[in-house]
């Protein structure tokens, strides 16, 4: 069995694969302050709820934009299964074309997306990654990673909105019955929800123009359910990219 983990700014997401099929998916809260130890309990802990066998896994990959936790997580990984991680980044194969000015600063997240889609869907395509930070990828015909936009993510925008203006009360994220809100709570829930599906669709007219041709459109993230069905845009969602890239990296690293 192969064990995928995806460290995130706000949650560390755990997928476990025998060959192709899935078998588990998983997450719990990023946490920079917790031990080898402590995440070695977690793990342990989820493995024996859900009957897992940590002898069986022989492989593990992982996934982090969170350098202060890799260590920790890929030690504790080690404790549970005694299985020595593959760690996303330099020296890792990707088979990815990166075309950025300095293809080295591309986050092991997005590398694994990029990888995922590659294989998954026909290019040219938008990525839009709605998690902790909102970003929005191309991918030309030819499969490179062109570049995109970061933007900062919708949670963080509700948080910065309700923390900086006194009488502005923090909303969960159902949607308004109406698009032109009532009351406060229904304004922001407007704002948040249809605000950002009109920038996403905004921005993909913005792409398609600058590259001249229409594209695949796939969304991941947390977020993705919530927000890309109040989209115009007839938009993939696939919330497993970055678990799904780390497979596919293992397969084509294992061996080296």
């Amino acid at each position: 069995m192969l064990l995928c983990t995806d460290v995130g700014n706000t949650n560390i997401k755990f997928a476990l694969y025998d060959k192709e099929k899935l078998l588990m998916k998983l997450r719990f809260s990023t946490n920079q302050n917790k031990t080898a130890d402590d995440y070695a309990v977690d793990l342990y802990t989820i493995f024996q709820i859900n009957n897992v066998d940590a002898e069986k896994i022989s492989g593990s990959i992982i996934s982090s934009v969170v350098p202060a936790v890799t260590g920790p997580l890929k030690n504790a990984i080690n404790t549970v299964t005694g299985i020595e991680s593959l760690v996303v980044g330099p020296g890792i194969k990707t088979g990815l074309d990166i075309r950025l000015d300095n293809p080295s600063t591309v986050g092991s997240d997005i590398a694994c997306i990029c990888v995922a889609i590659k294989e998954q869907y026909s290019c040219p395509v938008i990525i839009i990654g709605l998690g902790t930070a909102t970003t929005i990828l191309y991918m030309n015909e030819n499969k490179a990673y062109c570049g995109g936009a970061i933007l900062p993510g919708i949670q963080i925008s509700l948080d910065a909105l309700t923390s900086k203006c006194a009488l502005l009360p923090s909303v969960n994220f159902s949607c308004p019955k109406k698009i032109i809100g009532t009351n406060t709570a229904d304004c922001i829930r407007s704002g948040i929800i249809h605000g950002n599906a009109a920038m996403i669709d905004g921005m993909i007219d913005c792409y398609e123009k600058d590259v001249k041709q229409k594209c695949t459109l796939v969304a991941t993230g947390g977020f993705a359910p919530t927000i890309i069905k109040y989209c115009k845009k007839d938009i993939i969602v696939n919330e497993d990219l970055v678990l799904e890239g780390l497979k596919i990296i293992y397969e084509k690293n294992k061996n080296l």
